[in-house]
């Protein structure tokens, strides 16, 4: 491409969206070496700027792959289209005023970090969602990790055990 006359920042840009799109969570670092790439490429410029490109594209092409971000953006984004606008769930309100304080804002909101590890199961998305999952990691890569963290967070807590 480069002997073609392409220009190396659009290809760059390219190489960012495969980093995010086709190579996600899988490799997260993916994302960052492209960004670094893209940057570097700007900032010296051509000729040695291909060598830049090359490390960028080769790690890029090597590199564990998974869209499950993608597919769940999109998913998360077709639900609320078709839902519409659903209310919060009143526990995870913010509650500054007496008024919203009366009204149940905030009551029964668990603050994680209260939490051993740092994590306490609660409920999120709005009541019509409950128990969706729009982001489904796969097995590849990193994203291996992200899954089993999810499984565990899945599970009840054990008394006195720290599984966070």
């Amino acid at each position: 491409m480069l002997e073609a006359g392409e220009d190396p920042i659009f290809i760059l840009r390219r190489m960012v969206i495969l980093a995010s799109e086709d190579i996600g969570n899988a490799d997260p670092r993916g994302l960052q070496l492209a960004v670094a790439a893209l940057q570097g490429v700007q900032l010296v410029g051509m000729p040695e700027g291909r060598i830049i490109l090359g490390q960028a594209v080769t790690y890029l092409a090597t590199a564990p792959k998974s869209n499950a971000a993608y597919a769940g953006i999109d998913a998360a984004l077709a639900e609320v289209r078709q839902s519409g606008p659903l209310p919060v769930s009143l526990h995870i309100r913010n509650a500054p005023t007496k008024l919203m304080k009366e009204l149940g804002y905030g009551k029964g909101y668990k603050y994680a970090h209260s939490f051993t590890g740092g994590y306490v199961p609660q409920d999120y998305l709005p009541e019509a969602l409950a128990g969706r999952q729009f982001y489904k990691p796969t097995k590849h890569g990193y994203e291996k990790s992200i899954r089993d963290r999810m499984e565990l967070l899945k599970r009840p807590p054990v008394e006195g055990e720290e599984t966070y």
